[in-house]
């Protein structure tokens, strides 16, 4: 008996040295589709670059992967290419991931997602750049995965924020200079003289 037991616990402890190798839990699949906003900043297309910048990458895929999707599906109506570098003239959505785990301290789970978004035109120009930052703390829970409904909890919140800043790009080109300045004026239509 003493060797089956020796047997299983070697097995349950290659398991667990195992899960624990892939990286943190995984997190729920999310979507924040909006009918209004069907690809920021009134473009078809976008070159998405999702990064990651952790300090312990254990599944930097699955992560990227995570991020990639969930703002792919939260607008349906882009094209999204991942070319790195960006063609020339090709507008780029970089997130770069600085934190997406779950710790448990003392009896609850502390969980975090946090990236930085920026957003550049096809010149490389920055057109906007925001963090997205989201701690949730959950009580370890009998029964439950706390850790992965921690992160997903994180996680939802974080690509929210994410898609509402997304969904704020005024379309390129689409600015109308303030009335009374000097581009105001110059945009204005010139009428040839005695049409007055």
């Amino acid at each position: 008996m003493s060797r089956m037991s020796s047997a299983a616990a070697a097995v349950l402890l290659a398991l667990g040295a195992l899960s624990a190798a892939c990286g943190p839990a995984p997190v729920r699949p999310v979507s924040f589709p909006d009918a209004d906003v069907p690809c920021p900043g009134g473009r078809t297309s976008w070159n998405l670059q999702v990064l990651d910048r952790r300090a312990e990458r254990e599944g930097t895929e699955r992560a990227v992967a995570t991020v990639r999707d969930a703002l792919r599906k939260s607008f349906p109506g882009c094209r999204w290419t991942e070319s790195d570098p960006p063609a020339a003239g090709e507008a780029t959505i970089t997130i770069q991931v600085h934190r997406l785990a779950s710790v448990k301290i003392a009896g609850s789970w502390e969980a975090a997602a946090e990236w930085t978004v920026t957003v550049r035109d096809g010149n490389g120009q920055v057109v906007t750049e925001f963090e997205a930052n989201e701690d949730v703390l959950r009580p370890d829970y009998r029964g439950s995965d706390n850790e992965k409904e921690s992160i997903s909890a994180a996680f939802r919140k974080a690509m929210e924020r994410t898609v509402k800043g997304l969904s704020g790009i005024p379309s390129f080109g689409a600015a109308r200079p303030r009335e009374g300045t000097s581009m105001a004026r110059a945009s204005q239509p010139r009428l040839p003289a005695g049409n007055v």
